[in-house]
């Protein structure tokens, strides 16, 4: 932003009780929903990688003073080696902080400044992804956020597997109903021959 505004000055600060849509007069909103970054459970030890890091920004212009702020939050994962309740916080790729950067930058002359701020860099992980993203574990999807959608591979699987469970599911409840059917002929005839051997003592008495 120096370079391109040279005039102007910007601060960035991390909130991290930034709420998505929920803005204050003259603010202006950018979602990241592709970053990648690497997580580091703080209890187990345990590191895993996520190309589905949301980061939210808000941004102000004041024109008069010249002077901008943006406030930045990276929304957190929990741990699912440990299951720890305790959200922990990523640190970002350094082949994914230039593009980062760049998409914000192209965001704060648009929206701040009405300029055609160029062409936002597309993450790799912003493709329909292959691997499921476990959403109970993502502090943007509890939040409300949906920024992950299943590829087509993933949506065949499930359709298939749904297909599939419903035959078992039949297969099983007739089975069960047969079942309790034997079940019940069984308990009758014993209760038959119990009755027949009662009433054949008393006679023989």
């Amino acid at each position: 932003m120096e370079a391109a505004k040279p005039a102007d000055s910007w601060e960035l600060i991390i909130d991290p009780n930034l709420k998505p849509n929920e803005l204050a007069p003259g603010w202006k909103q950018y979602l990241e929903q592709h970053a990648s970054g690497r997580f580091h459970c703080s209890w187990c030890w345990h590191t895993w990688q996520s190309p589905h890091v949301v980061i939210l920004f808000h941004m102000y212009l004041d024109r008069a003073q010249r002077a901008g702020s943006v406030r930045m939050r990276v929304f957190k994962q929990l741990c699912y080696e440990c299951g720890t309740a305790r959200l922990d916080e990523s640190s970002m790729l350094e082949e994914n902080i230039e593009s980062l950067v760049d998409n914000l930058i192209t965001s704060l002359r648009e929206q701040c400044y009405r300029e055609s701020g160029g062409q936002y860099r597309i993450h790799m992980a912003s493709r329909q992804d292959n691997r499921r993203h476990r959403g109970e574990f993502c502090e943007a999807c509890q939040e409300g956020i949906v920024h992950w959608k299943p590829s087509e591979k993933l949506l065949e699987e499930d359709t298939t597997f749904s297909c599939a469970s419903k035959p078992r599911a039949q297969e099983a409840s007739g089975y069960n109903f047969s079942l309790r059917w034997s079940l019940f002929w069984a308990s009758l005839c014993l209760l038959t021959v119990s009755l027949q051997f009662s009433f054949g003592s008393s006679t023989f008495l």
